[in-house]
C-alpha cells in the first residue's frame, strides 16, 4: 500500500515546484485524476493511436525522449494495469539498449488531430515485437498549446543514418528555433516521465549551439517535469522534423528559473537547457506530415 499511495501522491520536488509557481492549491484539487489503472473510457483511444512517446534513461542514467510509432492497434491496455505497445524502437536509438531490459520509462499517447492525450507511467518490460508496462501513474491532460497535425500513411524510412555531436548544427538549430512542438523527458528515483511542449514556431530560443530556453506555460498545475526537474536536472529532449521525418534528441541538464521575458501565457518561470549530446536520425519517424493548425491557447 505505501508504494501505491507514493506513486499517486506528489513527490517534495512537485510541491516545492508547485509552491514557487503559485499552483499548489489547485494542484491538490486535480491530484485525483492520477490512478495506477488505464481508465476503462482510454482502453478504444489507445488503440487508436499510432504514436507512443517515451521517456526513458539509457544505462549511464541520461534521460532520453523518444518515439514508438505502429498502425492502429500497435498499443492496446491488456488490462488496466497493462500496457502493451507493438513497436520498439530503431537499433540507433540512444533507448536501444535500456529497453531490450527491464526500465523505469514515462509515456505519452498523444492524438494531434483531437488534442488529446494520455499519460502512463510505469516499469518496462519488454516482450516479442515490442513492450508491456506495468502502469504506476495514468492520467489525461488538458488539450493546451497541442497543434493539431495528421501523421501519413506508411513506415519510416527504410534504414535510420544517424549524426552524433556535442552541439547543435545549423539544421538542427533551425529544426529547434522553428519548432511547435517538443517532448521532454525526466527521472527521478520514483519513476520516469515524458511530457508535451507546444508553441507558436520561435517559442524555444536557440541561445547558442549549446543552450536552449523555453517559456513555461500554464498547464495542469501538477508541475511534474519541474518537480522532476528540481529533483534531478538530468533531462532529455526529441524534436520531430514533421516533414523529413528525421529526429533531433538532445540529453543534457535542465532548470526552470524565473523568465527573462514576460510576454505570452507563462507562468513567469522559463527552462534553460544545456546540451550535452545530440543524436540526429534521418528516416527515424514517418515523413510528410499535415501543416499544423496551431492551438488557441498559444
Amino acid at each position: 500500500m505505501a508504494d501505491l499511495v507514493g506513486r499517486l501522491a506528489f513527490h517534495p520536488g512537485e510541491l516545492e515546484a508547485q509552491r514557487v509557481a503559485g499552483t499548489s492549491e489547485l494542484a491538490a484539487r486535480v491530484r485525483p485524476i492520477i490512478s495506477d489503472a488505464i481508465p476503462r473510457g482510454a482502453f478504444d483511444f489507445l488503440t487508436r493511436q499510432r504514436m507512443l512517446v517515451l521517456g526513458a534513461q539509457d544505462l549511464g542514467g541520461r534521460p532520453w525522449a523518444t518515439a514508438l510509432v505502429g498502425p492502429e492497434g500497435f498499443l492496446s491496455a491488456l488490462d488496466p494495469h497493462t500496457l502493451r505497445a507493438g513497436a520498439t524502437v530503431v537499433p540507433t536509438d540512444p533507448l536501444a539498449e535500456a529497453l531490450t531490459g527491464e526500465a523505469d520509462v514515462g509515456t505519452l499517447a498523444i492524438d494531434l488531430v483531437l488534442r488529446k492525450r494520455l499519460r502512463i507511467n510505469g516499469r518496462w518490460r519488454p516482450v516479442d515485437g515490442g513492450g508491456e508496462l506495468d502502469v504506476h501513474q495514468a492520467f489525461g491532460n488538458c488539450p493546451k498549446y497541442i497543434q493539431a497535425r495528421v501523421m501519413p500513411d506508411g513506415p519510416a524510412g527504410p534504414r535510420p543514418v544517424v549524426t552524433r555531436s556535442e552541439v547543435l548544427d545549423t539544421r538542427q538549430a533551425v529544426l529547434v528555433s522553428t519548432a511547435d512542438t517538443f517532448f521532454v523527458a525526466t527521472a527521478v528515483e520514483s519513476g520516469a516521465d515524458v511530457s508535451h511542449r507546444g508553441g507558436n514556431p520561435g517559442f524555444v530560443q536557440v541561445v547558442s549551439s549549446t543552450e536552449l530556453t523555453w517559456p513555461d506555460y500554464v498547464g495542469n498545475a501538477m508541475m511534474m517535469t519541474a518537480g522532476n526537474l528540481g529533483r534531478n536536472p538530468l533531462a532529455g529532449l526529441l524534436f520531430p522534423d514533421w516533414e523529413s521525418g528525421s529526429t533531433l534528441q538532445l540529453t543534457g541538464t535542465a532548470e526552470v528559473r524565473p523568465s527573462r521575458n514576460a510576454d505570452g501565457p507563462a507562468t513567469g518561470q522559463e527552462t534553460v537547457f544545456r546540451i550535452t549530446e545530440a543524436v540526429w536520425t534521418e528516416d527515424a519517424f514517418p515523413a510528410g506530415w499535415s501543416e499544423p493548425v496551431y492551438s488557441r491557447f498559444n
